[in-house]
């Protein structure tokens, strides 16, 4: 290619009239801007995960921001902000006869900053070992005044007896961890949901990453535990559930299963019924990561929607004979279903694409 390759945008009158604009320039994507009289155009593509910047907006201090993940490059330069060793490429302009014309090479190279790899992007391999239990509590307590959880005791039952029959086992209570809701990014785009999160990537204090190291790379058995909240699971549950969805969109957009021979159950407790649709929702969620379920996946009380001795709830749960039998079988189940898969291990045909287009691989 010619070290000039001039291509004209249009006319200067028209371009101007927007801050910013995305154009398809030949096979090149720009980022075309207009501030203080003066033209600048970098890459359209950002250089984090390919972001359209010319979608974006240009900030205070001329910086072009991504729309999906916020990278900020600035719109004359292309450097990336302060600090910050990268930079999108930046390509001349020039103004003929009160048209716009863009040389198609490049005046600068694309830098990429160097960094390590993030700790999730590393291959999915089980260690050897025993059965790996992790349960997952999802009630939202005041941490300054701890009261009794009824769906975590029952967890924490099944927890010690998969314990005591020599499987490994662990406990992740939502409410200790402090991580942010989703922002939405799949939502902008399919591609702007990552694996790792876009959060996870972006900030190092989000504390989501032990449910991914858990559910992703060290348990066989998740069993999760929820409070029935107006119909629904709790809220830090479908706080967590949204923050998953960077598991389940590797399979819709890059064919990635995350998730194999892994087994999942639920346990539900409640003061109001409805605890069919929520245990529902639960299955068809994590269904979709690629778990599966044993018979009878998931143990559930409540008192019913009229009864509202509210204080009777607990001291029931707390002698229910049933109800805690009913945890250590449902450990049981998961397990036994969980030694069957690893043991049939590759043998089997493994679903290599996920959601509504699974077939197993040849």
């Amino acid at each position: 290619m010619s070290a000039l390759q001039w291509h004209r945008l249009g006319r200067v009158d028209d371009l101007k009239t927007k801050p910013l604009q995305q154009i398809q320039a030949g096979e090149v994507v720009l980022a075309l801007s207009y501030r203080d009289g003066e033209f600048g155009a970098i890459s359209g593509r950002c250089n984090h995960a390919g972001g359209p910047l010319g979608h974006g907006h240009v900030d205070a201090d001329g910086y072009v921001v991504c729309p999906w993940h916020h990278w900020h490059f600035h719109r004359l330069t292309g450097q990336a902000r302060s600090g910050i060793p990268a930079a999108a490429p930046r390509y001349d302009l020039k103004i003929e006869d009160g048209d716009l014309f863009v040389n198609l090479v490049a005046a600068t190279q694309r830098i990429n900053a160097p960094h390590p790899a993030h700790p999730l992007t590393r291959p999915i391999t089980r260690e050897p070992g025993p059965i790996r239990v992790v349960g997952i509590s999802t009630s939202a307590m005041n941490r300054d005044f701890p009261r009794y959880s009824t769906s975590e005791a029952l967890l924490q039952t099944a927890l010690d007896h998969a314990g005591a029959a020599g499987h490994q086992t662990k406990l992740i209570r939502l409410n200790d961890l402090n991580f942010r809701a989703c922002e939405g990014y799949y939502s902008v785009s399919a591609d702007a949901c990552t694996w790792p999160c876009t959060i996870t990537q972006m900030d190092d204090t989000d504390q989501l990453t032990p449910v991914y190291e858990a559910l992703v790379f060290w348990a066989d058995v998740v069993l999760v535990s929820t409070s029935i909240r107006w119909g629904a699971p709790a809220a830090l549950y479908s706080k967590m559930i949204e923050r998953m969805n960077c598991i389940q969109n590797q399979v819709t957009i890059r064919d990635r299963v995350l998730i194999r021979n892994k087994v999942a159950s639920f346990i539900i407790t409640g003061g109001q019924d409805n605890i069919q649709a929520v245990a529902g929702q639960m299955m068809v969620f994590f269904g979709e990561l690629g778990f599966v379920f044993p018979q009878f996946p998931f143990i559930a009380h409540s008192r019913g929607w009229t009864a509202e001795d509210m204080e009777q709830n607990v001291a029931g749960v707390q002698a229910s004979t049933e109800l805690h039998e009913g945890a250590r079988a449902l450990a049981d189940r998961c397990v036994a279903m969980a030694a069957g898969l690893l043991a049939a291990g590759e043998g089997r045909a493994q679903i290599e694409r996920g959601g509504r287009k699974a077939h197993p691989s040849p």
